[in-house]
């Protein structure tokens, strides 16, 4: 793109500014756009499973629902309790919005279409991803209330908990791909399962890490049946009690965006990402392009999130704190050592 900007007769300096900026443009917009329709999709998931209709009134099908409520927000007050640390209850949301967007700047849509393909992108994601939850604690501290502050402090302990099984599980991914980079890691599933499958999925070393990564992103995303955060009957409505209007939608939108950012993750780190399922021609006269694959992946995992939201029962918090450090932190820590010990007997490192 800065070679386009540079025909046009700028210079290389103002041509990468505004190529940075368009590429930039280029994400967030769909990306808020994708946000407000993955919500409907959600709401009409839940409504399927329950039986009911789901939105179904505002737009043809209800599609237009979810700018209904964007805007019903917007025009909303924004109330700040008397007794709150205003600049940092003010903050807050904003930070949780950004960082759910700055992750996304080294997902790869596509061989050449990425933001920042740079070589440490898989360390990158998951340095942003922790930054998440400062704007969770400084949200229920700003508050200057119990149960946003119970609420934050449940948060922060099942964000980092859960985040260490998760760095474990990249660390497998990391060894047999061989690379940080994410575009390396998708090349790397090329035809990887049975020869002709392109994700490391159907790798049986790989296969239980996938398991614990899915689950794990449920909890990192405080997505059911991990929604302890929001436990209606121990903490009213979690860290976000106090917020109206923007601010609320801030946190909600940031929400969304890093659940996005988890099922594309399970569909670049596992599944192949941009590549098609199999290594075959599957219509010899047409090429679908990489995105096209990404998008359906990624469409099937929210699926998935939203299936598990609406069926499985929330789990009590002494049962999540064990799943974390009991169960997924000694399983990844032992299949690290398989792994790497699997590929030093291969010679793959040869």
């Amino acid at each position: 793109m800065t070679e386009f900007f540079q025909s046009l007769g700028l210079t290389f300096e103002a041509a990468w500014f505004i190529a940075t900026i368009a590429g930039i443009l280029l994400i967030a917009l769909p990306l808020m756009l994708a946000v407000a329709m993955i919500i409907y999709v959600d709401r009409k998931v839940w409504a399927a499973i329950a039986l009911r209709r789901g939105p179904n009134v505002v737009g043809p099908f209800g599609l237009l629902q979810s700018f209904a409520d964007g805007l019903k927000v917007f025009l909303q007050e924004t109330i700040i309790p008397s007794a709150a640390n205003k600049g940092l209850f003010l903050i807050a949301p904003i930070v949780t919005f950004t960082v759910a967007l700055l992750a996304w700047a080294v997902i790869p849509f596509g061989p050449e279409a990425v933001l920042a393909d740079i070589n440490v992108g898989l360390l990158y994601v998951l340095a942003i991803s922790s930054l998440g939850v400062y704007g969770v604690v400084v949200s229920g501290w700003a508050s200057n209330s119990k149960y946003p502050f119970f609420s934050a402090m449940r948060a922060a302990a099942q964000m980092i908990s859960y985040e260490v099984s998760i760095g474990f599980v990249l660390v497998c991914v990391v060894l047999w791909a061989g690379t940080f980079n994410m575009n390396g890691i998708v090349l790397a599933q090329l035809g990887h399962g049975f020869g002709i499958v392109n994700a490391f999925a159907f790798n049986l070393l790989l296969f239980p890490m996938w398991v614990v990564f899915l689950i794990s992103a449920l909890a990192e995303t405080a997505r059911a049946p991990f929604d302890l955060t929001e436990a209606e009957s121990e903490l009213v409505a979690g860290y976000q009690t106090e917020y109206s209007s923007m601010s609320f939608a801030l946190f909600w939108l940031g929400e969304y965006a890093n659940v996005l950012l988890m099922c594309t993750l399970n569909a670049i780190l596992f599944f192949g990402g941009w590549l098609p399922p199999l290594n075959i021609d599957l219509i010899p006269w047409f090429d679908i392009p990489g995105f096209v694959w990404l998008f359906a992946k990624i469409f099937f995992f929210f699926f998935v999130f939203s299936w598990i939201k609406a069926t499985v029962p929330r789990f009590r918090y002494d049962q999540l704190m064990r799943l974390g450090w009991k169960v997924f932190l000694p399983l990844s820590l032992v299949f690290v050592v398989l792994i790497s010990g699997y590929l030093m007997a291969t010679g793959h490192y040869s």
